[in-house]
């Protein structure tokens, strides 16, 4: 008979608090909370001018989550049904998505099962924050980032069932009104500009993108224009790097 003493299972550790993730992102999603709020009630006004009401506002919100494309989406609803046209106009205008998702391919390898989630909610704004917040002490980088995202993303529904709600009670000139996106990626941008310690790469999207534009037309030059800084970034990204550990 064995005297040695049986083997205890390791201790699994326990789940994180995804409340202390929440709390801890909060306060780096605030500027998006203000922004999405206006920018989401923007929408919600728009959608309901053509006749969908706030509950609408919120399923789009909800399962579409893309912000130019849901103001795009506004007036293809109003449109003649052309499903190829549709998706076309929706891949042009949320293509760079597709580059926030190259740079984050590893990031989200550890996610778990929030790793689907993680990946449709990625937006400008949260893709912005991701990149640019880091968590505190006690809470893991996988519960952080899906806080940002999942807080982001009820703005986003709030501000365009509010929005909806609005444009029903009350009477509003909606001109323009779909400016409201081109605004916040401005600020977004400028703040950046600001803050950053090498605006290099801020540069050459400018340039870049200005260049597209005047070859390839207001209509046809997001793609060509993300291709090219792709291409810029990765060719220069020594450069780059190296300019930023000066």
């Amino acid at each position: 008979m064995s005297s040695a003493v049986p083997t205890q299972p390791a201790e699994r550790p326990a789940p994180e608090n995804f409340g202390r993730a929440l709390k801890a992102a909060f306060p780096h999603t605030v500027p998006v909370l203000t922004g999405y709020l206006f920018m989401g009630a923007a929408f919600g006004i728009l959608l309901q001018s053509q006749g969908f009401n706030f509950l609408w506002a919120g399923l789009m919100s909800l399962t579409i989550y893309a912000g130019a494309g849901q103001f795009v989406a506004v007036g293809l609803l109003a449109a003649p049904f052309a499903p190829l046209s549709a998706a076309l106009i929706t891949l042009m205008v949320n293509a760079r998505h597709v580059f926030y998702g190259f740079s984050l391919l590893d990031r989200f390898r550890g996610a778990g099962r929030a790793r689907p989630y993680l990946i449709f909610g990625l937006t400008d704004e949260t893709f912005s924050l991701l990149c640019s917040t880091a968590p505190p002490p006690g809470v893991s980088r996988a519960g952080f980032d899906l806080a940002i995202t999942v807080l982001d993303h009820l703005y986003w529904i709030s501000g365009g069932m509010i929005g909806a709600l609005l444009g029903s009670k009350l009477s509003f000139n909606v001109e323009g009104i779909d400016f409201v996106m081109t605004a916040l990626f401005v600020a977004i941008f400028t703040e950046q500009c600001r803050t950053a310690k090498n605006r290099l790469p801020g540069l050459i999207g400018v340039l870049g993108s200005a260049a597209c534009l005047a070859v390839f037309g207001a209509a046809n030059f997001i793609l060509p224009a993300m291709a090219f800084l792709v291409i810029a970034l990765t060719a220069g990204r020594a450069a780059v790097e190296k300019r930023m550990g000066a």
